[in-house]
């Protein structure tokens, strides 16, 4: 018997009606979408740290100067 659980309570998934089912696996799917998204983020923000590091190693390799501040506008 297959189960979910939905607010810390464990279901069986044949209990469901056809609508359920198609509930849950409506549900399932986005978690499984969710979980890739959140995978492909973890994988920018690794090339985005690395892409920050090169830079800075440019940056001191050529002396580069901090720009002045833009002023403040009225």
């Amino acid at each position: 018997m297959p189960k979910f659980t939905v607010d810390g309570i464990d279901y069986n998934t044949e209990d469901l009606s056809d609508n359920g089912k198609a509930q849950l696996a409506s549900l399932q799917f986005l978690e499984f979408q969710m979980r890739k998204i959140k995978d492909e983020i973890a994988v920018y923000n690794t090339a985005k740290a690395s892409y920050i590091a090169g830079l800075k190693s440019e940056l001191e390799k050529s002396n580069a100067k901090v720009a002045d501040p833009a002023p403040a506008s009225k």
